[in-house]
């Protein structure tokens, strides 16, 4: 067998060896996750005492609100500090319920739409801010909800509070014994667990990592960022509720200072914190450390132990900073092996890409009009009237100074941004014009975007990455896995669909976000830059993958200042300075206009 051929026997096997050993990760994983469970639900019947079972279901409810809790603040990545707002909720709707003679079996979804309301009502003016304010506002709204509980005396009892009638039995969620109530908080644990996997596992979860990551680039992907950050809320929200209603029925009391409390909040944010924001299992591991030792310390020492929880879990947050960044779960991720790293040797260069068609298709129908564009930015006007057209399977070259316009051009044709005059259409699948407006409108049209600053999602791996955009055509994660496993070979990429994106050098990174527009199956493809700062090695391969992607009859955009690439690349070139289009044509021609010379060329480019 000769060199080549065995090199080709072991690329060919290394995605298979790859898979198998994540499948057994995912076995082991699954096996310890199991056993964590059953011991949860298995130690205090076989201890048998109350003290132990109290502890364990706690356990069980902080993990519960937890993990509710990450679905927002981890998956979506927006810190709220306020979500006992839902927990009370679902707290009081369940006791007043009691009162009226409603079952809390009931009361906890009635609970849980209330709180879904009041989670979209709050969030959709919240999603405006970012960072600390997201975070303040949610602590605001939870002092209000606080104030208006102790406000309706006549519904929540006050300051006083509201005992929960003593109706023993399944109906009223109220026992004798702990076990009864250790299965209720044991089995709303197990469906916690269960939303957070399914949503993590599907489309939902991938957008909401995305729209954590990048904002912009899962925008371009055709991500409604603002619906699934509001349907991660909503079932958060419903979660949340419902395990405060059973809360608050094993308790049998409560009252708003314990109902809407800060410090509720942020404790059940720290478990996911400490046992790894973002991940599946984080917050169960989180709790499981913690409840004992601050349940065990309070019993030990009573009195004297009041406040000592919080105490504890600083000491425990200052310890995981310091030595677990990515909590518990990064070390189980460390141990498990669970994502390979780059080598040096990997990343000298990628693998060859599909080879291009002998022949180039011919140049088709317009596909897209751009018409009078202009746009000002307070007294500085950055596009002057500019019009251009893009036929089927045709390159076109934008070109100019920095500061010309050209990036604020690519945004208004891909609804980034809005046009003060002028308008976008592109030709449809059915052939009617259509004039997009937004991000997604685009992409449902098959316009997709690179950036000039490469907008990698950098806690997913390749592979995910590249789903993410092949969720547009493929609403299955089995469906679009395969699609991006299949869009990676074809733009290099296909071994390292394991690692993660931040593990790429610049080159990688700018074929992994073409690669994850493609695999939104685009008509229209809009490269900002993307042979920017890769070396000449590089260059070169890029511009055979583009021409590949053009040769399939996807109409490609360009902006360059890599002239190489320009004059390779584009069938035509538009040369854009001070926001106005002042030459259009053939790449040979435009390139000798005196105007482009003196504009963007320098005149020395002539007799190079």
């Amino acid at each position: 067998m000769t060199e080549t051929s065995m090199t080709s026997t072991t690329d060919a096997t290394r995605p298979k060896m790859a898979g198998d050993t994540r499948a057994r990760q995912a076995k082991l994983g699954l096996v310890g996750l199991a056993l964590l469970l059953a011991g949860i639900f298995v130690v205090p019947i076989v201890v048998d005492d109350q003290f132990v079972y109290h502890i364990f279901i706690t356990i069980c409810i902080f993990a519960a609100l937890s993990t509710a809790w990450n679905i927002v603040g981890g998956y979506a990545g927006q810190l709220s500090l306020g979500h006992a707002i839902f927990y009370g909720i679902g707290g009081y709707a369940g006791v007043i319920l009691v009162n009226l003679g409603i079952t809390p079996w009931i009361g906890m979804f009635a609970g849980a739409g209330i709180a879904v309301v009041a989670a979209v009502v709050i969030s959709y003016p919240c999603f405006r801010l970012h960072g600390p304010f997201f975070a303040l506002a949610t602590i605001a709204f939870l002092e209000v909800f606080r104030v208006l509980a102790l406000h309706f005396r006549e519904l929540t009892g006050g300051a006083t509070g509201l005992m929960i009638p003593l109706q023993i039995g399944w109906e009223w969620m109220v026992f004798r014994e702990r076990l009864p109530a250790l299965i209720i908080a044991f089995g709303m644990l197990l469906v916690c667990l269960g939303v957070a996997w399914a949503i993590r596992a599907h489309r939902l979860g991938f957008y909401l990592v995305a729209t954590r990551e990048r904002e912009s680039a899962a925008r371009a992907a055709g991500v409604g960022t603002v619906r699934v950050r509001l349907t991660a809320v909503a079932v958060s929200a419903a979660l949340s509720a419902m395990v405060g209603t059973f809360h608050a029925m094993y308790l049998t009391y409560i009252e708003p200072a314990a109902m809407f409390s800060l410090q509720f909040s942020i404790q059940i944010a720290m478990f996911a914190l400490i046992g790894g924001i973002g991940t599946v299992w984080g917050p169960l591991l989180g709790a499981v450390l913690l409840v004992p030792i601050t349940e065990f310390a309070r019993g030990a020492l009573g009195a004297e132990a009041i406040g000592l929880h919080g105490f504890v879990y600083g000491v425990v947050l200052m310890l995981v900073v310091l030595f677990l960044p990515n909590g518990i779960m990064g070390v189980v991720h460390r141990f498990a092996g669970s994502r390979g790293d780059v080598s040096s040797t990997d990343q000298a260069g990628p693998v060859a890409a599909t080879p291009r068609a002998a022949e180039k298709r011919p140049v088709g129908q317009e596909v897209m009009r751009v018409e009078g564009l202009q746009k000002h930015f307070g007294g500085l006007h950055v596009t002057n009237d500019v019009s251009f057209n893009l036929r089927e399977g045709e390159i076109l070259g934008l070109i100019g100074p920095n500061g010309a316009g050209k990036t604020t051009v690519f945004n208004m044709i891909s609804g980034f941004l809005d046009a003060d005059e002028g308008k976008v259409s592109v030709l449809s699948q059915d052939g009617q014009w259509q004039q997009p407006v937004t991000p997604g409108d685009f992409a449902t049209l098959g316009v997709g975007r690179t950036f000039q600053i490469v907008q990698p999602f950098a806690a997913m791996t390749v592979e995910e990455n590249i789903m993410v955009g092949a969720f547009h055509r493929h609403p299955h994660a089995g469906d679009a896995r395969e699609a991006a496993r299949e869009t990676a070979h074809r733009m290099g990429l296909g071994h390292y669909l394991d690692n993660e994106a931040s593990s790429l050098t610049i080159g990688g990174l700018k074929r992994l976000e073409v690669a994850r527009v493609m695999a939104m199956e685009p008509r229209i493809l809009l490269l900002d830059e993307v042979m920017a700062g890769i070396n000449q090695t590089d260059v070169r391969r890029a511009i055979d993958l583009m021409l590949s992607i053009r040769d399939t009859g996807v109409s490609i955009i360009a902006i360059e200042h890599v002239m190489q690439a320009v004059m390779s690349l584009s069938d035509r070139v538009i040369v854009l300075n001070s926001g106005q289009i002042i030459a259009e044509g053939d790449p040979q021609d435009v390139v000798r206009d005196p105007q482009v010379i003196e504009a963007y060329l320098g005149k020395d480019f002539v007799h190079a």
